[in-house]
């Protein structure tokens, strides 16, 4: 091409943007890169509500990997679903935990999050038909939506939870498709608003387990907050975080299931499949370790670990959550609203949210699969904390490795044979250990 011809293309494409970016001031589409801002098209890119935060405020805790329209050139045949979705599919994510039963619709499967989600009904029943999943919806009385008190009207919107109730509602139908979802939705991000909803939710009818993928940097006063996740006969699963070696609040609550995050992947093994512990970097993949407040429990000090850890210890089981090897998911609750342009202006950071079918990742994936993993079991009426996985440990993956960081007790962040902390006792083998 001459230069004078490509000085011409490069003018053009520079005017291009520049209208682009007029137009979209003119609709009001803001030009500064939100918290989901783009990295790449298929580089992993954290939901808008995963930022950093201070003590009493949570944070959700998924990242995207690549968006639809753009990902068919780059999903990987063994994990490609249809021709619109990239990701891990029900009979997929079934098969890698062995999982045959489909659930009852006696047993209701809760979702806490906060804001809105708006699209919430519609994706959910788009994401069921694409998979051949049952109807779930409110009027059949499958599905309620309601706010953290459980009266009164729903929260504002938010684009980035919204993506994370899509994954969260998407991964329980996938997991335990015949189960009820009840999905609580907290007026803000703050611990105060999320554990009224804790509380909402575990008064629902026919609740046997809350699944929570979000949490916050731990404090002294977190012995006290735990009082929201103490409900005897629901199992209440909580992630263990997206930033490597560290422990977050409600993970380290002994009242609940502390959900680790692994790679999974298919292989020529007599499983199938096989998994590593989730680390993309240093800052980035599952996490673990030691609790600064919480107790050591019981369950855990029967271990008989090498010293180092006198507190609880973070995480207990775990499943698939590297955005890399992650799961299908249908959102359409964005900034951009059914633009045409939709798509690039969310890969361009200039909006938030998603446009269709994406392919995620993060612990906010392996928190709703071990709640319905429970609700699959139909076991849930004695339990009241973590403990149950660790007297049924036969009955789960041992995964032995991979590391997120180097430290001291080494087990706190690499994997091992038996326990250890990034992936816990290990991932569903069946429902034996739930």
């Amino acid at each position: 091409m001459p230069r004078s011809t490509s000085r011409s293309v490069s003018r053009r494409l520079i005017a291009g943007v520049a209208a682009l970016s007029l137009a979209l001031l003119g609709l009001g589409v803001g030009l500064a890169a939100p918290a989901e801002a783009a990295t790449g098209s298929t580089g992993p890119t954290p939901f808008g509500c995963n930022v950093s935060t201070s003590p009493g405020v949570m944070h959700c805790l998924g990242y995207t990997t690549k968006h639809s329209s753009r990902a068919s050139a780059n999903a990987r045949s063994e994990t490609t679903g249809s021709s619109t979705t990239v990701g891990y599919i029900p009979s997929q994510l079934r098969s890698a935990y062995n999982l045959t039963a489909t659930g009852s619709s006696s047993e209701t499967v809760a979702v806490v999050d906060a804001f809105n989600d708006p699209n919430a009904a519609a994706d959910l029943a788009t994401y069921r038909s694409a998979y051949g999943l049952p109807a779930c919806t409110a009027a059949s009385g499958c599905f309620k939506q309601e706010s953290e008190t459980g009266t009164g009207s729903l929260p504002s919107t938010d684009y980035g939870w919204s993506e994370e109730e899509s994954l969260d509602l998407d991964m329980v139908s996938a997991i335990c498709p015949g189960c009820h979802i009840l999905l609580v939705e907290a007026s803000s991000a703050t611990e105060a608003d999320l554990d009224t909803a804790e509380n909402t939710a575990a008064a629902g009818s026919g609740v046997v387990a809350i699944s929570n993928s979000w949490g916050g940097t731990e404090s002294s006063s977190e012995t006290t907050d735990d009082a929201a996740f103490h409900h005897t006969g629901i199992a209440i699963t909580a992630s263990s975080g997206d930033s490597g070696y560290g422990v977050i609040w409600p993970a380290a609550s002994p009242y609940v299931t502390a959900v680790g995050g692994t790679s999974l992947s298919k292989a020529s093994n007599s499983r199938g499949w096989t998994e590593s512990v989730w680390s993309t970097s240093s800052t980035e993949g599952t996490g673990s370790g030691c609790s600064a407040y919480e107790s050591q429990p019981s369950w855990q000090t029967n271990l008989s670990l090498p010293a180092g850890c006198g507190k609880r210890i973070v995480a207990d089981v775990s499943a698939v959550a590297d955005p890399a090897t992650g799961v299908a998911v249908y959102d359409t609750a964005n900034s951009c609203g059914s633009s045409s342009w939709c798509d690039l202006l969310i890969s361009l950071g200039l909006a938030t949210g998603a446009d269709g079918w994406v392919q995620v990742g993060g612990t906010s994936a392996a928190s709703p699969i071990i709640a319905s993993v429970y609700a699959l079991a139909g076991n849930t009426s004695g339990i009241g904390n973590g403990s149950y996985p660790y007297s049924h440990r036969s009955a789960l993956n041992d995964v032995t490795s991979g590391s997120t960081s180097t430290c001291s007790p080494a087990y706190l962040c690499t994997a091992e044979t038996g326990y250890d902390g990034p992936t816990g006792l290990g991932t569903p083998n069946g429902t034996g250990a739930f």
